[in-house]
């Protein structure tokens, strides 16, 4: 069964913008924490960012300041704001539940979504 399932990936400009959202079933914890993945071709996956049931959010150094994390827990859809991208943003986004941050952060995921990929032109 698919419990997280994202949308939004496309083809942008570099210094354009574009916003993933990610719908959480309901059998995932309102609790748990929710992030983000990516992985470009050839490298490993990284960790984008990670935000809390409270909606405290911590992000991956190479994201900050251009990338936001939101939550929304009546719709259970969590969004990832993408801005000023970088043709190194480019990657197969993925979605991910984990209990905690600190969880997601040392990648013990409970759950994936299918991932979306995001490309940027140059």
């Amino acid at each position: 069964q698919v419990q997280l399932v994202e949308s939004g990936g496309g083809l942008v400009q570099a210094g354009g913008s574009l916003r993933l959202s990610c719908a959480r079933s309901v059998r995932i914890s309102s609790v748990f924490a929710m992030g983000w993945f990516r992985q470009a071709p050839g490298k490993e996956r990284e960790v984008v960012g990670a935000i809390d049931w409270t909606g405290s959010a911590t992000y991956a150094d190479s994201v900050k300041g251009r990338f936001t994390i939101s939550r929304d827990n009546v719709k259970n859809t969590v969004y990832l704001q993408m801005s000023s991208l970088k043709p190194e943003d480019t990657a197969v986004y993925y979605c991910a539940a984990a209990p905690s941050i600190s969880r997601m952060f040392q990648r013990i995921v409970s759950y994936w979504g299918q991932g979306t990929q995001v490309t940027v032109s140059s």
